[in-house]
């Protein structure tokens, strides 16, 4: 970050909250922090805003974290994505009239950085694009790890060997740059790649990696999410990918979103036709919240949303445990009418 771009960068967490109150409206101040569900004004938890230095100076006013996505900032981000900026000329503006700064002089407007922004979907696109077949891959030996092994070619899922990673705060000082991925495409309701969600994994332990936020998304995910299926009359949506990769072990031919946190999949976008929605629910107070939200959405627009309910915790976690024929005998007890013929 230029000089310029860091001072207005430390004036704004001289005045965080003010900044929260403007460009994300729909949080709450909880003690030293602005609690929000995404960066995308959603409310909810998930991301927390500092207002104030911490005492021990490791936490600058002004930094964000999203505990769901591992997306982390500080509050020219916010004013970004809250102002839809393509150019970071266009956000320095727009923080200088919030801060009530004069305008820069000719030379230093003319020194505004160019490179395109980061965590974009043109970005998201470029790493898509970028990927490989997920299929013999250390992607697909990890989701066998956890029970999952029924994947299809058109599944939106991709590998990448050598994904670079973003070192935080929480990290270790010296985690490596680059780890392989599971890559899954974000989408809209007509198809488009909005974002992508990673999943960095270990070759040695064929687990997550070692590093302080193995998951990550970045794009536009408000309204998106990771598809399985084309839409249909009858769906499933639930907010972890594995949540949802678990139950397409059992219902592979029932079409399904996965939102990629409680905060997203609340706010879902529906698509046309949809009359029965099922929410795979995690059993938590931030899963209670999203299926709340979902259920007051579609309601509004005719929709039946049917809670699917965990044993221990998520999906997941059943069929690891339970295993599937326990797992489907208990789906059989939620699904109704001949929504039970999908299981397999």
């Amino acid at each position: 970050m230029s000089g310029i771009a860091a001072e207005i960068a430390r004036r704004l967490g001289e005045n965080a909250e003010a900044v929260c109150r403007r460009y994300l409206s729909n949080g709450r101040r909880e003690g030293c922090y602005w609690m929000v569900g995404d960066i995308h004004n959603v409310p909810g938890r998930s991301l927390y805003v500092r207002l104030f230095a911490a005492p021990d100076r490791r936490g600058s006013a002004g930094k964000w974290t999203d505990a769901a996505s591992g997306e982390h900032g500080d509050l020219l981000d916010i004013i970004a994505n809250a102002c839809g900026h393509v150019a970071f000329r266009e956000t320095l503006e727009e923080a200088r009239r919030f801060l009530s700064l004069p305008p820069p002089p000719a030379a230093d407007r003319s020194r505004a950085p160019r490179k395109a922004p980061t965590g974009t979907p043109e970005a998201a696109r470029r790493l898509w694009g970028s990927t490989k077949p997920i299929f013999a891959s250390l992607a697909s030996r990890y989701l066998a790890g956890r029970a999952i092994d029924a994947l299809a070619p058109s599944d939106p899922l991709r590998f990448h060997p050598h994904c670079f990673y973003r070192r935080t705060e929480d990290d270790a000082p010296d985690t490596r740059p680059a780890w392989p991925a599971m890559i899954a495409a974000v989408t809209d309701l007509d198809g488009a790649i909005t974002g992508v969600h990673r999943t960095w994994l270990d070759p040695e332990t064929t687990d997550k990696a070692p590093v302080a936020f193995p998951r990550r998304a970045m794009g536009h995910l408000l309204g998106n999410g990771v598809r399985f299926g084309r839409a249909a009359r009858v769906m499933a949506a639930g907010e972890g990918l594995e949540t949802i990769l678990s139950l397409r072990q059992l219902l592979p031919s029932m079409p399904m979103i996965a939102g990629l946190s409680a905060a997203h999949l609340g706010a879902l976008a529906f698509p046309a036709g949809l009359e029965r929605l099922y929410v795979a629910r995690d059993d938590d107070p931030a899963g209670d919240g999203a299926l709340a939200a979902i259920g007051e959405r579609a309601a509004a627009a005719g929709i039946d949303v049917l809670p699917l309910e965990p044993a221990r915790g998520d999906f997941n976690g059943d069929l690891m445990t339970l295993g599937p024929q326990r797992v489907g005998a208990s789906l059989r007890n939620q699904l109704v009418g001949s929504d039970r013929l999908l299981l397999v």
